[in-house]
């Protein structure tokens, strides 16, 4: 089983992410994507775009700081909170919910009072020096900025939702009050956790998507739910199930179309992203830990190291926001369609990318029986497409490989360049990182214009003329030229 020290280890000396500041000894709960791990984010994001836009979600792109009166409307100012717990020795602190529930508490109070509670029955200790934990507080999850040249204060947003909520009328113009009415964002959001750990799985700044669908309440126009495959489904009653989202949905396990077309996009978004079925999971919210705007959520869960982290959440938030912004704004947010006036009621998928990237990792690294170390990434993930290796330096074989990588580069920018050390040692290191395919350049491709292809899955080569590898713009971008090596005779 792949641990978080062994992808901690690969990502920094190949160069994936790595902490923030370290020449200055680094900073808990920020990180640095690096050269690799920057190419696998944006490959990750443009799959979940693409995802949505296939969907008709528009994308909309605003600021980062947030004024404390969206904040104060949305409910966050109040209730966008952890309760947390200090040691008394170390002074080291934690976020109580999930420190009890490794110590068998399976279904965590939600007050400062409950909290308390369990701390006065149960012995919880702190894992840095064993000291008894006594007490619960609340924590305040926002970041505050300084502002000197205005009245009001402003903080780093939560979430991307607001930006979207803020412009429903805007958005609504430019949709030309056509429901449902999908609008996505990508950015950053920023969350003061209590304790940043595990590498990207729990940062004060993080790369988050998030999706919010308008639709008119009396019709939820997802009728076409796909049948698809079985899923883990884990409903807040009951025991886990292996069921298609469709039929979950027909039985009353996911209660209305929305949230179960939803589910079904991010698992087939997820899929291609490179996470691996049988380590996902959707698991339904306890009404206890609900968050302050939802009726009803479900979260995909990708399994690492033997432990259950949510990726993506699918929230019903109902009409909680755009009704709150109305009643704070003293704005009408309501729409008439066909002579009804209605505020929208909202679904929103909301995706953490740096989770998900960190998923992709974990399920894709394994050991080959010769010690060596593979990321078996799907092509539309790899940060490289492929590789182009001379097999010699000299003999003008290297000058013929540049050639070719500059031409393939006109076809996919994603083609990388490798002469250093042994073709051995590229093939093992272009394997790690993920390349699906080595083109090789060697003395027979001064003869007649071919080329050893290598696939990184199967290990297996064949012989290709360069205008064949030329012919296609993304014939790395597919599974076609895959498939075609693994069944090749040559």
């Amino acid at each position: 089983m792949t641990g978080f020290n062994e992808i901690m280890e690969l990502a920094k000396r190949r160069g994936f992410f790595w902490q923030s500041f370290s020449l200055y000894g680094g900073l808990n709960g920020f990180y640095d994507y690096a050269p690799l791990g920057s190419l696998l984010k944006d490959n990750i994001i443009s799959i979940w775009k693409r995802s949505y836009m296939e969907a008709g979600a528009v994308f909309i792109d605003t600021p980062v700081v947030t004024p404390e009166s969206v904040l104060k409307a949305s409910g966050h100012l109040d209730r966008f909170a952890d309760i947390a717990s200090e040691c008394p020795s170390c002074h080291a602190k934690y976020k109580l919910e999930s420190l009890v529930e490794k110590n068998g508490v399976h279904n965590p109070p939600s007050t400062v009072e409950g909290f308390k509670e369990i701390l006065k029955d149960m012995e919880i200790k702190c894992t840095a020096c064993g000291t008894r934990l006594t007490d619960a507080y609340e924590f305040n999850l926002m970041f505050r900025v300084t502002n000197n040249s205005e009245t009001f204060n402003l903080y780093l947003r939560p979430e991307t939702a607001q930006g979207i909520m803020v412009n429903f009328k805007l958005l609504s113009n430019f949709y030309r009050g056509k429901f449902p009415m999908a609008v996505a964002q990508v950015g950053k959001s920023f969350r003061n956790e209590i304790s940043p750990r595990q590498g990207l799985i729990r940062m004060r700044e993080f790369n988050q998507g998030e999706v919010e669908v308008f639709f008119d309440p009396e019709h939820e126009e997802w009728s076409h739910i796909p049948e698809g495959e079985k899923m883990t489904l884990v409903p807040n009653s009951g025991p886990e199930i292996q069921e298609s989202i469709l039929n979950a949905f027909k039985s009353g396990v996911i209660r209305n179309s929305g949230l179960a077309y939803f589910v079904d996009l991010t698992a087939r978004m997820l899929a291609r992203s490179g996470i691996d079925s049988k380590r996902l999971r959707f698991r339904q919210h306890r009404k206890n830990e609900l968050a302050h705007y939802s009726s009803d959520c479900w979260d995909a869960e990708v399994l690492m190291d033997e432990e259950w982290i949510e990726v993506v959440g699918i929230s019903d938030r109902g009409d909680y926001d755009l009704r709150r912004h109305q009643e704070f704004s003293g704005e009408n947010v309501s729409v008439t369609v066909d002579g009804r006036t209605f505020i929208p009621r909202v679904v929103e998928p909301a995706a953490g990318f740096d989770r998900i990237l960190t998923g992709v990792l974990f399920h894709a690294y394994y050991t080959r029986d010769n010690g060596n170390r593979v990321l078996g990434l799907p092509c539309d993930v790899a940060p490289y497409s492929a590789c182009v290796l001379p097999l010699m330096k000299k003999d003008g074989i290297s000058e013929k490989a540049r050639e070719l990588h500059v031409k393939l580069v006109g076809h996919n920018q994603s083609v990388t360049y490798d002469e250093s050390g042994s073709i051995g040692r590229r093939y093992a290191r272009q394997d790690e990182i993920g390349t699906p395919y080595c083109i090789t350049v060697d003395y027979q491709t001064m003869e007649d214009d071919t080329v050893t292809v290598r696939e990184r899955d199967s290990t297996k080569q064949i012989r290709m003329r360069i205008d064949d590898l030329l012919m296609h713009d993304n014939i790395f971008r597919n599974d076609g030229l895959k498939k075609f090596v693994q069944s090749s005779k040559s």
